[in-house]
């Protein structure tokens, strides 16, 4: 059994900034000293472990667990860096056992240390206790209903408990408090704690004192099983409840590989296999005193594809001296179609690469690093594509990660058919990748300015010069796992992130696009593209009463003045509330962009947007439900930025719960058998499946709550079709919007927040019902077609039945 570490705390020195603690316990089954690497972005931090004692666990078989306080030192300066993580070392990898984005750092030292105990309600009125943690007595205030309460009684206590929890501090700086005061009932109470520039403050509930956090938990779970059923059904939604209920893991890595890899029995049958067109491959890998162990495993990886036509080139790298002369001699022997070239000189991978590529006359070049393996069916599944789509000059492929030693594989990468804008954002394509030879003429050799992430500038290049590009949706890579490998030890190459910046920077440059790129995670960039002009945009808002919602959506938008050309047209449809109309008098008076649309029939998505549409002067269309909010001032202008691109057509953004989780980065089409978000439900700083969650990337719809379209382009499509009164009209306008060539881009740098379904309200009449059955049929009839074929935007080794990205069973 692996060792674990279970997560109870993260908080900062009650007095330093700059130190933070990390507190957690180890499921333990080795005596030995933990060795830790900690890093802000890519920096070392230090760190003590200032306790240990051992506790036991009851809930986990009663084993030992060990207790540890780690604290941290951060830089001055932590506030500009993006993410802190702690790995642990084990043996020569490393296994992250923490992470935490800066923004919740900065979070964290906001709030005073504090806790309310209870709330109950007295003879006199209500008493309420708790600590704080501050050097001077804080001032606390207390409302009830929107008024501020008279605190009748303050009673101080001594409280060892948090003395315990918090042993860097002195015992004065520990305040445990009870106050009274002569308020009702214990409903909508808020306890404000203010010390200096720093506060905490509670929210609490008339049934706190019995289910603290679980009642809004359970709110908010009742919500997210009312999404799941509109889109997956009741017995789906059955299922999921009890397997969360359960903790039941997903299908292991393992389970699948048994499950949907080739057998022996296969894979002989894939050996007598003969093609109509059989290309010879030219398998490229340069070699820098490869540990033999792995040299070997590679080799035979490449001498064990049950496709036989190929040549595989070792460029040897290591010097004069090369402790691999003999082995590649043997492997000469063994093999004629093994080529050796010996170089005389010590060189880098770049010029040793190119080496090998001088040599090559076949018809594909396949990149292979000397440390990694072939899949056994890898060639053979190139030449079933090559034979299917003749003209291809690219193949990439899905890839998982192997141990040190080769006995494990995990992480799989199940990637998407050709995403552009993913592309700019990491090299996903990576492993296995093939280009054919007179493409590789027309781009060039490897160059050394790139060196570190040569294969990204090469890849850029590549697409470039072709659209004909085949995603293989199968495992035909293992990329190794050992310290000095990229994937498994991030700093090693720190340099290669640089080029890989750089190499986007190339890119943009030759296609003619002002961007900046900047760098957000090993391998991960975000790219910020310059405005020439702020074009003309108008926001699209249709409302039913709901004043308040209308007005925060307003407000977010118009108190940010980083976007000034715009717009809004507020279609109402037959409100009934005085107020509604009177703060739509208060709008058109106040501001001169505001207009009033009045659409009387009955309500109807489609109908709605269409005809707001024809009313509208911007060259550019923001539709926006009237329970959205922009969270920061760059929500317009990151959804313009892309919107403005010829080849795009439509922009989504990140949204968000008002509990911070996600509630849309992007669509699925075929998500529950028709479509749904993807990662919903997912914390804020999650990155998502390969960092999904955080990239610009490009999907086959995304979601009309915020959807940024070109009015030309909305014309041209024909705009939202009425058939579909509330489900699905934006995932349909998104697919034909596709259909005419545009790509659909989801911007997870445009966040707003979004309360779902607030104003549509509940699938919960039988009429409703009807209704959203028959637009799901209407929808399925209309996109068979593309169900069956499956999502481009996902991949079909992952579940439809999950929004996570999750395997298929």
């Amino acid at each position: 059994m692996e060792n674990q570490f279970y997560l109870e705390y993260c908080r900062f020195h009650a007095a330093d900034r700059q130190k933070l603690l990390v507190c957690g316990h180890w499921r333990e089954n080795l005596e030995q000293k933990r060795r830790l690497l900690i890093s802000l972005d890519y920096e070392r931090l230090s760190y003590t472990i200032e306790r240990q004692e051992k506790i036991q666990n009851i809930r986990m078989y009663m084993e030992t667990e060990r207790k540890e306080l780690i604290w941290i030192t951060l830089p001055e300066n932590y506030e500009d860096y993006k993410e802190l993580r702690i790995f642990e070392r084990r043996g020569i990898s490393l296994l992250e056992i923490f992470y935490i984005d800066v923004k919740k750092l900065r979070e964290l030292w906001q709030d005073i240390p504090g806790h309310i105990d209870e709330v109950k309600r007295t003879k006199q009125g209500v008493s309420v206790s708790g600590w704080y943690i501050a050097k001077e007595n804080a001032d606390i205030q207390l409302n009830h209903t929107g008024k501020r309460a008279k605190i009748t009684r303050i009673q101080t206590q001594r409280r060892p408990d948090v003395e315990r929890a918090y042993p860097e501090c002195p015992r004065e700086w520990v305040h445990g408090f009870c106050l009274q005061t002569m308020c009702g009932a214990p409903g909508g109470v808020r306890v404000h704690i203010q010390c200096g520039d720093r506060a905490c403050e509670f929210i609490l509930s008339r049934l706190h004192g019995i289910l603290g956090g679980r009642f809004t938990k359970l709110k908010r779970g009742l919500r997210k099983a009312q999404v799941y059923y509109q889109q997956f059904g009741v017995k789906r939604t059955v299922y999921r409840c009890l397997e969360k209920a359960t903790k039941r893991e997903t299908t292991t890595y393992e389970i699948f590989r048994m499950k949907y890899m080739p057998g022996p029995a296969a894979l002989e049958r894939q050996k007598s296999e003969r093609f109509e067109y059989e290309p010879e491959f030219a398998v490229v890998v340069p070699l820098y005193r490869t540990p033999e162990s792995y040299l070997d495993a590679m080799v035979d990886s490449v001498r064990s594809q049950t496709y036989g036509n190929w040549r595989l080139y070792l460029s040897d790298g290591s010097g004069e001296a090369s402790p691999l002369a003999e082995r590649l001699s043997l492997y000469e022997r063994k093999d004629e179609r093994i080529q050796v070239i010996r170089n005389q000189e010590s060189l880098r991978i770049v010029e040793n690469t190119n080496r090998a590529l001088e040599r090559v006359g076949e018809d594909y070049i396949v990149f292979l690093d000397h440390d990694d393996m072939l899949a056994p069916d890898a060639l053979y599944e190139c030449v079933r594509v090559l034979n299917q789509e003749k003209e291809t000059e690219i193949i990439y492929t899905d890839e998982d990660k192997i141990s040190s030693d080769g006995r494990k594989y995990y992480q799989p990468h199940f990637k998407p058919d050709f995403n552009l804008d993913l592309l700019r954002s990491a090299n996903y394509m990576c492993h296995l990748f093939v280009v054919g030879r007179p493409l590789f003429e027309r781009v060039g050799y490897l160059r050394a300015e790139y060196e570190g992430s040569q294969d990204y500038d090469f890849i850029l290049r590549c697409i470039e010069a072709t659209d004909k590009i085949v995603h293989i949706p199968k495992i035909l890579y293992h990329w190794r796992i050992h310290p000095d490998s990229v994937a498994g030890n991030p700093d090693s190459k720190r340099y290669a992130y640089d080029a890989g910046r750089r190499a986007i920077l190339a890119h943009y440059e030759r296609t003619g696009i002002v961007a900046d790129v900047q760098f957000m995670s090993p391998g991960y960039y975000r790219s910020v593209y310059g405005i020439a002009r702020e074009p003309f945009v108008s926001i699209i808002i249709a409302n039913k009463d709901h004043k308040e919602d209308l007005r925060k959506c307003i407000e977010s938008i118009l108190k940010h003045k980083a976007w000034t050309n715009l717009e809004i047209l507020i279609v109402e449809n037959n409100s009934e509330q005085k107020e509604t109309f009177s703060y739509y008098k208060e709008l058109e008076t106040k501001f001169q962009n505001v207009r009033i649309l009045h659409y009387e029939k009955e309500f109807n998505y489609s109908s709605i947007q269409n005809f707001a549409a024809g009313y509208a002067h911007g060259e550019y269309l923001l539709l926006l439900n009237n329970d959205t909010c922009m969270a920061d001032s760059d929500g317009i202008r990151e959804l313009a930025a892309y919107c403005m691109r010829a080849d795009v057509g439509i922009v989504g953004a990140k949204l968000l719960y008002p509990d911070d989780t996600i509630q849309h980065a992007g669509v699925v089409v075929g998500l529950g058998g028709v479509a749904g978000h993807a990662f919903l439900g997912a914390a804020e700083n999650d990155p998502g499946y390969f960092c999904r969650i955080t990239c610009v990337q490009d999907y086959s719809a995304v979601t009309a709550a915020c959807m940024m379209v070109k009015k030309e382009v909305f014309e041209r499509a024909g705009g939202f079709d009425t058939e579909l009164q509330v489900a699905f009209n934006d995932t349909d306008f998104c697919l034909r919007v596709g259909e005419l060539g545009y790509r659909i881009v989801y911007n997870p740098f445009s966040v707003w927040y979004h309360d779902e379904s607030k104003t549509r309200g509940a699938e919960d009449t039988p009429e409703k019902v009807e209704r959203f059955q028959r637009e799901i049929a209407f929808f399925q009839r209309r996109w068979g077609q593309f169900l069956e074929r499956g999502d481009p935007a996902y991949n079909p080794n992952l579940t439809l039945d999950r929004h996570d990205f999750s395997l298929r069973i």
